[in-house]
């Protein structure tokens, strides 16, 4: 992007610095304009990581565990609104925190800017706002949510639950030791795409969006047309599973009453709506002022110009986009707000299809996901129920892809901070073979080429291998629900809780200091921050109520007691404050030295006029041990 000469002259300072001869510096760059993420890509990372196994698998789970089609709905509405919620308070949070101190304009003319604290958004979202809220003591937020993040934050479970779905797909048995070499390769595929074409990544994550979200319209269209009396092959179903799902009599008949069971239920559709955090994961956004369809057709022609001036007068097309937008994290805000509410709607929709074609009486067993038996009833042959688990496969692919694409750049921000082994090397970026190859073949003298973090790729794939190993005296099917559970526990559940509480002691006990500078003021104040932390405490406790012994949750269908996967999510907080204890604590004592840890972020005014806004362009990561002596002398 073009720079003032101030800006430039920072930047400047800093690679010289960091290339110096014994430095140790690491300079970590920010795509260039040209190569971030456009408002289209925010929602279609939200569709493909929200539209998966979730809508495909959990409404069959739900209705098994409630035993009522009524409740069963209202459970989905209910995770509509907090997925929202949950949106509104990581909107709050993305579009507040962190602030950085911004540099003098050198100008020569005084300004209101001059030293004053901007917000900066930065990739890693939870935890770039866990460390803001609980500060003290140092390492520990950092280590604990460090470590629980890098073990769970990947979709082994997903990609077991893909291989057993491509299995039956081409009509094969879904022997485990087949579905767990397909999830091996699934995640190793994902990896690969992301480490060797960035942006090769971001096209495929995109095309994936669109496709499911088309797919999820074809399921609602077909299921409100059997409703209707149409015959797509199995005869006129609909008006009979209508009559039994939807009657006032017995949409609510003999409910289960067991809390244990719906706050599991719940725990699945919170999982499934959880997906609003991805763009949060990614700090590399540009938000678009237009339709969406305007800047599809702005981008197509500015392609072209944007090749053939690469070396022209040095400014980027892109940023020309840019400079239409007003207040880009207003836009930001409404992008994923409106995909939000576009999600919901669709799966209560989704949900209400499925039942205007399936009995309530035909789902047996909670191991019979509704999308496949909705096919075969409809349909009424073989065939269906194979093109909708290849359909679920290609949906969970979606899936993988979108996190293994924002999960290792949340883990390269982890590494940044020093607290793992090789550090610096899982915090680096590296040029990507495509961009490397393609700077050999047609050489274009750009400054900056496609990066990718290739080892926080390898440490993300090494983790979800090895979670997929861990599950395999179990089968497909518990071993999806138990991965599952687990990420939704931790991750969702546990995180949420603290980041959510943690807001409302920004807003209660820092008051003005925090509500005065606010990037975004989600609707109703707290509201949002009181439900979602209210919510996610009663799952965090209500899990531990064992379930019915006719739940499928229960240990008879599961063959795992109802306390081991809340016990285990519980126990990675013991794990990361233990890791804390030894590396804050005893490494320290014995070596007589403590870490030092410097990030300076360069941030620039962007579009080079002066009244732009802040964004990083890169950061300087340096750390190193130095005698105890020293740093209270420093």
């Amino acid at each position: 992007m073009p720079l003032t000469a101030a800006d430039q002259r920072r930047v400047d300072e800093a690679e010289a610095e960091a290339k110096a001869a014994g430095s140790s510096k690491l300079l970590v760059r920010t795509p260039p304009d040209s190569q971030k993420l456009g408002s289209i890509t925010v929602m279609c990372l939200m569709l493909n990581r929200m539209i998966g196994s979730g809508i495909f698998v959990t409404p069959a789970i739900v209705l098994e565990a409630t035993n009522s089609v009524g409740i069963s709905l209202i459970l989905w509405t209910l995770g509509a609104i907090f997925g929202m919620c949950g949106l509104l308070v990581w909107l709050e949070l993305g579009l507040s925190i962190p602030k950085f101190q911004a540099p003098e304009l050198a100008t020569g003319t005084p300004t209101d800017h001059e030293g004053a604290w901007e917000n900066v958004p930065r990739s890693g979202a939870e935890k770039n706002y866990l460390e803001h809220i609980y500060t003290h003591p140092k390492f520990r937020t950092t280590c604990m949510f460090g470590v629980i993040f890098i073990i769970l934050g990947n979709h082994a479970g997903n990609s077991i639950a893909f291989g057993k779905y491509f299995m039956q797909m081409i009509g094969a048995p879904d022997h485990p030791s087949a579905v767990r070499a397909l999830a091996v390769a699934v995640l190793t595929v994902a990896c690969l795409i992301h480490a060797f074409w960035r942006r090769g990544g971001i096209v495929l994550n995109n095309i994936l969006a669109f496709i499911k979200g088309f797919l999820l319209i074809a399921v609602i269209v077909i299921g409100f047309s059997v409703a209707g009396g149409a015959d797509l092959g199995n005869g006129s179903i609909g008006k009979d599973a209508v009559a039994q799902n939807f009657s006032t009599t017995k949409s609510f008949l003999n409910p289960n009453k067991d809390a244990g069971s719906y706050a599991r239920s719940i725990v699945y559709i919170v999982y499934t709506f959880s997906g609003f955090k991805q763009p949060f994961y990614v700090s590399r956004v540009r938000a678009y002022p237009m339709h969406w369809w305007m800047v599809a057709l702005r981008i197509l022609r500015l392609q072209g110009s944007q090749q053939r001036n690469a070396q022209g007068n040095g400014t980027d097309q892109s940023s020309k986009v840019l400079s239409e937008v007003s207040r880009p994290k207003k836009k930001f805000a409404k992008a994923t707000i409106g995909t939000m509410i576009l999600i919901a709607v669709l799966f209560v929709l989704t949900n209400v299809a499925y039942l205007c074609a399936v009995p309530r009486d035909r789902i047996t067993s909670a191991d019979l996901d509704m999308a496949t038996v909705f096919f075969q009833d409809v349909f009424g042959n073989e065939v269906a129920p194979r093109v909708m688990s290849g359909i679920i496969a290609l949906s969970l692919f979606g899936n993988i892809v979108v996190m293994t694409f924002t999960a290792s750049r949340v883990k390269q921000e982890i590494a940044k901070e020093g607290i793992l082994p090789f550090s610096l090397f899982f915090a680096r970026s590296t040029i990507t073979p495509y961009a490397w190859l393609k700077e050999r073949i047609r050489p274009s003298n750009m400054r900056l080429v496609e990066q990718s973090p290739a080892a926080a790729l390898i440490l993300h794939w090494f983790f979800a291998v090895i979670l997929v190993a861990a599950t395999s005296s179990t089968t497909p099917y518990i071993a999806y629900t138990v991965l599952v559970l687990l990420y939704a526990y931790t991750l969702v559940i546990i995180v949420g809780f603290f980041v959510a509480t943690g807001l409302l002691y920004l807003r209660f006990v820092k008051r003005r200091e925090w509500t005065d500078n606010l990037g975004f003021r989600p609707w109703g104040g707290p509201a949002a921050a009181i439900i979602y932390s209210c919510t996610c405490a009663f799952m965090i406790v209500g899990v531990f109520i064992p379930p019915a012994a006719t739940s499928p949750f229960s240990y008879t269908n599961t063959g795992i007691q109802h306390y081991t996967v809340p016990a285990v999510g519980l126990g990675t907080l013991v794990i990361g404050y233990s890791y804390y204890l030894v590396f804050a604590k005893l490494i320290p004592r014995l070596l007589k030295k403590v870490l030092v840890v410097e990030r300076e972020p360069i941030i620039v005014r962007q579009g080079g006029s002066d009244d732009g806004e802040w964004v990083q362009i890169l950061e300087v990561v340096e750390f190193w041990w130095a005698a105890r002596q020293a740093t209270k002398t420093a």
